[in-house]
């Protein structure tokens, strides 16, 4: 049996006020959920809003990355296919570590993208509206910089577990571009394609983000 799920226009917004961080969704009051097609041996296409119990399944991301799920605890899958993670990255960027850090520590699975061409900031800028690194989306929560107390409050707030986890000998996927390198055209001859290295500017005082 195929399974596939898919994303459906959803809303996860968090809000903060005397300490209390309440997960709040709006587009009506209905809840973010997933929608999975599944693919019977037969042929035959049902849909779903819950993951198949035992069943192997695949999560496509809001950049359209598919991570493998099947390995997971159930209650962590459930909570990754609701609420993917995604961070942006650069190299030689002190945040970013400790972004990256953080939630690898706490056992969250992530898809990380960097930013290392002029094509990568302009998808970036298309995407996230913003030139700060590092960016975290937890579902369709944008959360800019590194601040460690607003990261945990928003991972605790979509259900993410406060300890990891992961399977014993679970590898997470290596960070790729945001971007894909120029394909090649008929003759073989790949396309050119100017692209300069993005530089981040110095830290700022704060320490928690840099600008490009």
């Amino acid at each position: 049996m195929q399974v596939i799920p898919v994303r459906l226009p959803s809303c996860l917004v968090f809000v903060m006020a005397r300490g209390l961080l309440l997960p709040l969704c709006l587009m009506f009051g209905s809840p973010v959920w997933a929608l999975y097609k599944v693919v019977g041996p037969d042929g035959k296409v049902t849909y779903t809003d819950r993951a198949p119990v035992g069943q192997p399944s695949q999560q496509i991301s809001r950049s359209g990355v598919v991570s493998e799920t099947s390995a997971l605890p159930y209650e962590l899958r459930r909570v990754v296919q609701r609420y993917p993670v995604t961070l942006y990255t650069t190299e030689g960027c002190g945040p970013c570590d400790q972004a990256r850090g953080l939630l690898k520590q706490r056992g969250v699975p992530f898809t990380e993208k960097l930013i290392k061409t002029s094509a990568d900031e302009a998808e970036l800028q298309r995407l996230e509206n913003t030139r700060e690194l590092p960016v975290g989306r937890i579902g369709v929560q944008q959360v800019l910089g590194f601040s460690a107390q607003e990261w945990q409050s928003y991972l605790d707030a979509a259900g993410y577990p406060a300890t990891s986890v992961l399977p014993s000998g679970y590898a997470a996927a290596n960070a790729s571009p945001l971007t894909q390198p120029p394909v090649s055209n008929v003759t073989g001859k790949p396309r050119t394609q100017k692209t300069e290295p993005v530089s981040p500017s110095p830290l700022p005082a704060s320490n928690n983000a840099v600008r490009f």
